[in-house]
């Protein structure tokens, strides 16, 4: 069991074309340096913000796509221990419900490409997303499940189901 590790408090959005090709930004910086991932960030916790309103505020910060707090669905919390051994983190993952109609310009955290779900299988993604995220999203992004996960360094991440709705 993981001691002295910080808890950090974020969300993913999942936001896609209307052609359902998924966006996804090629990371420029830690975590996830190199690799392609959804967007999303931590929540701004000094202020009291809540996950759908990180949501509304990270989605327009790295997208430009301005929407409504009613545009999304909250499918998953994901509470992963000992992430990369660096933290716990507390995941809350959103399904954009209104489709962007173009790709968004490179941003200082990374750019930009939409991909098919079978086109994201063989990119270069952190395992976690290859073997709990996308998985996850896949069988539940219409309905809501809470999952823990161990993702300690050296061992094979395991998922947990704690409930489904």
């Amino acid at each position: 069991m993981s001691t002295g590790l910080s808890y950090k408090i974020a969300v993913l959005v999942f936001l896609e074309n209307e052609a359902g090709e998924q966006l996804l930004m090629l990371r420029a910086k830690a975590p996830n340096l190199g690799v392609w991932s959804p967007i999303g960030g931590k929540l701004e916790t000094a202020i009291g913000e809540s996950p759908f309103e990180c949501a509304v505020r990270e989605t327009f910060e790295e997208t430009g796509h301005r929407v409504d707090a009613s545009a999304f669905h909250l499918f998953a919390m994901i509470a992963e221990k000992a992430y990369e051994g660096q933290s716990h983190w507390l995941m809350f993952l959103f399904r954009c419900k209104v489709p962007l109609t173009g790709l968004p310009p490179e941003i200082a955290e990374g750019r930009f490409a939409f991909f098919s779900r079978e086109a994201i299988n063989a990119l270069p993604i952190p395992e976690t997303d290859r073997t709990a995220l996308w998985p996850i999203f896949d069988r539940y992004r219409d309905r809501f499940v809470a999952l823990k996960a161990d993702c300690a360094p050296g061992k094979p991440v395991v998922v947990d189901i704690e409930e489904i709705v």
